[in-house]
């Protein structure tokens, strides 16, 4: 009997290995298959016609670092609704690992007729665009979802995160919010980060501030690393003596999600190999105990790659021998799987 138990324990061990690997960044800890490589989403900047739509790239293999773009280039999904125009897109892999969701602001600054950033920001979309798909390549009929309060001004950067605790997806973005008696927007105010849970991206929580350091915060993103949650969100204060590290990113961290108060980890993140940036979009190496931080050094060189060992130790280390997709403007890196990989290539290489 001992030899048949010894028999019956290898397999049993190595089905419970594998349901121990870990899910990618955005996702529940969940089973999915080996990761062959990256899939990239991006927009391209409002200098063109079709630079406020979204585009693709794939890494070479696990090589995050050198990408190829797909569709010759070419947007992969237009928008038709709305402002008619996608940025800063995000695209996040389902607890259960069959299903796709990619979220974008619902914005065009090409050929805008107010020509103004502080226009948008006092009267810009409170919704934000959605789609689903269970296979990265057919996706659904686009749909405007609104997110953001009514004193809002714009909704910003959307991105999630699936929240094991709430059994639910936190999404989040940024919004200028308005005093109650200021019903055209004609006031000051700063941007906050902002929050809503769903589990179906249709039906949304009421939103919450999530984050308001009492100025101006945007383009939130988070991964989490044994328990800790760390968030790097851009300072969109005005340069100055009295804040150094505005234009760059901060680090911070929590042990929930939703906490409205995060510990500091670093900030400046960036400065000395970059002039500023925003935009940031984190994940975890396929194949290594690596990170990596790509952070967009807009009106400039687009995204720069950084990264790091010890996401706790809040240092970044610009990565060397990098090529990058043309142009890339805020997007968000996605593991994927050796089938996701070669649909990708076959549909659009």
């Amino acid at each position: 009997m001992r030899p048949r138990t010894r028999t019956l324990l290898v397999p049993l061990l190595a089905a419970l290995f594998l349901t121990l690997l870990t899910a990618p960044p955005g996702s529940a800890q969940t089973r999915h298959p080996k990761y062959a490589g990256y899939l990239f989403a991006y927009f391209t900047g409002e200098g063109t016609a079709d630079g406020e739509q979204i585009r693709y790239a794939l890494s070479q293999g696990n090589d995050p670092l050198h990408w190829r773009e797909l569709n010759a280039g070419k947007p992969v999904l237009t928008s038709t609704i709305g402002e008619k125009g996608l940025r800063d897109p995000f695209v996040i892999r389902s607890p259960k690992g069959d299903k796709f969701y990619l979220i974008a602001t619902d914005l065009r600054m090409y050929q805008n007729s107010s020509g103004s950033w502080d226009y948008v920001q006092r009267h810009g979309s409170k919704s934000i665009m959605v789609w689903e798909s269970t296979d990265l390549v057919h996706w659904s009929d686009q749909r405007l979802v609104k997110v953001a309060p009514d004193n809002a001004g714009n909704t910003w950067a959307p991105e999630a995160y699936w929240d094991d605790r709430l059994h639910e997806y936190v999404v989040f973005w940024a919004s200028k919010l308005y005093a109650a008696d200021d019903p055209d927007h004609t006031g000051s105010t700063y941007n906050r980060m902002l929050y809503a849970t769903t589990r179906d991206f249709r039906t949304f929580s009421e939103p919450e501030v999530w984050d308001d350091p009492g100025y101006s915060v945007i383009d939130s993103t988070v991964i989490k690393d044994k328990g800790t949650y760390y968030r790097f969100t851009k300072d969109e204060r005005d340069p100055s003596s009295s804040s150094p590290c505005s234009k760059f990113i901060t680090a911070e961290k929590s042990r929930n999600l939703t906490d409205t108060s995060y510990d500091f980890v670093s900030d400046c993140i960036g400065s000395g190999s970059i002039q500023r940036g925003e935009g940031p979009t984190v994940f975890k190496s396929n194949t290594e105990k690596k990170w990596y931080l790509f952070i967009d050094e807009y009106g400039l060189r687009g995204y720069v790659p950084f990264e790091t060992t010890d996401l706790a130790s809040g240092k970044w280390t610009l990565s060397t021998d990098y090529a990058l997709p043309a142009s890339p403007r805020h997007g968000t890196v996605l593991p994927v799987t050796r089938a996701e990989y070669e649909r990708l290539l076959r549909t659009y290489g």
